[in-house]
């Protein structure tokens, strides 16, 4: 999962996951008001439809792990 998630904080897939992981975050609100990996919070696009607009977002990021495919 090398894919860049969060290109204006340059975040993968993998580090969001960690940190997702890590700090057992489980809403997008939590997700988005933490200072430990900043993510999210500039451009906004990787918030809901990604970057590439081809759905990898941290929604799905956050749903994933939440069902525990991830």
């Amino acid at each position: 999962m090398d894919r860049t998630l969060c290109t204006c904080n340059a975040l993968t897939v993998e580090e969001i996951l960690t940190c997702i992981k890590e700090h057992n975050f489980t809403t997008l609100e939590e997700l988005l008001d933490q200072d430990i990996c900043p993510m999210g919070d500039k451009c906004e696009l990787c918030r809901e439809a990604g970057y590439e607009n081809d759905g990898y977002s941290l929604l799905m990021l956050l749903a994933l792990v939440k069902q525990k495919r991830l």
